[in-house]
């Protein structure tokens, strides 16, 4: 099973220390280095533009690696979610208009080329261009971290 970060799932686990929760990062690395966990590189420049906790900072870095380059295919797939009107809103206007980094298409599109599922702290809303929602269009298995340590077995 391939899971797909989404940066809002790299957020919350600044609140499991890495000297308390050593399973839990213990896990994650297992997952890395079985490259069944990975991101985009959009979600890192999302990451390197907020302010993450340091811990997780020090996780990231020596496995940057995790965050791919779009393939080919993923990049059609971001144009067939665009291809429905409704998810253009899944990039705001202040970030069109500042130029920021916009993960959520591209997540979305390799959890889909990957067949992967898609852990995010996005909550589905209706009618609204929410990852889950878009992945639910698209048939994308979307989970929240706790979905995601539950189905890892994981338990603290």
């Amino acid at each position: 099973m391939i899971y797909v970060f989404d940066t809002s799932s790299f957020s919350p686990l600044k609140h499991f220390y890495p000297d308390v929760f050593v399973s839990m990062w213990s896990g994650l690395d297992d997952l890395y280095q079985a490259k069944q966990l990975i991101s985009t590189r959009e979600a890192w420049k999302e990451l390197e533009r907020g302010n993450p906790d340091q811990h997780v900072n020090k996780w990231l870095m020596p496995r940057k690696d995790l965050f791919l380059t779009p393939t080919t295919a993923e990049m059609q797939f971001v144009a067939e979610i665009f291809s429905v009107p409704h998810f253009h809103k899944l990039i705001g206007e202040k970030q069109r208009l500042n130029g920021w980094p916009v993960a959520d298409p591209f997540l979305i599109a390799c959890a889909k080329i990957y067949g992967g599922t898609l852990v995010t702290e996005e909550q589905a809303k209706p009618n609204s261009p929410k990852i889950p929602n878009v992945c639910n269009h698209f048939g994308i298995p979307c989970i929240n971290l706790n979905s995601f340590m539950q189905q890892q077995g994981w338990s603290f």
